[in-house]
């Protein structure tokens, strides 16, 4: 079902970064969004400020079985979502690897790979029945290279672009897309706990990227499904 004034969107890790600014930027073109996240403040924040035409929970993606209900109930009232985009993703503090954590590994892999096959595994089925929609896995310039002190990250953004890969020949004849994108570097708090908070500054904040990504995530169709993209003008390296 779409929205009067636009198309039926879905986000999650809405709480930040690009999460929030691509939340704020459907909300402010017509769209209808739904969108998770771990902060019940935020979305507190977001359910005063947007009212009941969009639909805003407290969800963890690592937990499967809250991410089905939350589905289930998304489905029930706005029907299968036009874009869902998976955007949620933790990192772990820099170290090398055999000095990080277990259980900040265990949480990037929950999150970030784990969380990303709950949401397909209980959206997809409905946008499959429809025919139509666009699946965005937010993968990273650390999918695709690797830098040290940042392994667990990398490793889960390479699972990423390789599920996208599989995920795009499985539904290759639906009529749904799936895509993995690197949104480029951008000055997030993520990126601060990487680079340092003067380094990240020298980069695109959410904000100014959002002007690029929204619309660049509306263009997408069946024509890219299985692409690996990247925002177009948004620094990569």
């Amino acid at each position: 079902m779409k929205h009067a004034h636009g198309r039926t969107i879905v986000i999650t890790g809405i709480s930040r970064g690009c999460g929030r600014a691509l939340a704020e930027y459907y909300l402010a073109h017509g769209h209808r969004v739904a969108g998770c996240a771990r902060s019940r403040q935020v979305v507190a924040e977001l359910r005063r400020e947007h009212g009941p035409l969009h639909h805003f929970d407290v969800v963890d993606v690592a937990d499967d079985a809250a991410v089905r209900v939350w589905a289930c109930d998304l489905i029930a009232h706005f029907g299968a979502p036009d874009l869902l985009v998976n955007n949620a993703a933790v990192i772990a503090g820099n170290a090398p690897l055999w000095e990080v954590p277990v259980h900040e590994f265990d949480r990037v892999i929950d999150i970030n790979i784990k969380g990303t096959a709950h949401v397909l595994r209980h959206f997809l089925p409905a946008m499959i029945h429809r025919r139509t929609g666009v699946v965005v896995n937010f993968s990273s310039g650390w999918g695709r290279s690797a830098s040290p002190e940042v392994a667990a990250y990398c490793a889960s953004k390479w699972a990423i672009e390789g599920l996208t890969q599989a995920l795009a020949q499985e539904v290759s004849s639906s009529g749904v897309a799936a895509v993995s994108l690197n949104p480029g570097i951008i000055n997030t708090e993520m990126l601060q706990a990487c680079f340092g908070g003067e380094s990240a500054a020298a980069y695109p904040s959410a904000r100014e990227w959002v002007r690029s990504a929204g619309p660049y995530l509306l263009g997408l169709g069946p024509s890219d499904n299985g692409q690996a993209l990247t925002v177009p003008g948004i620094p990569v390296d």
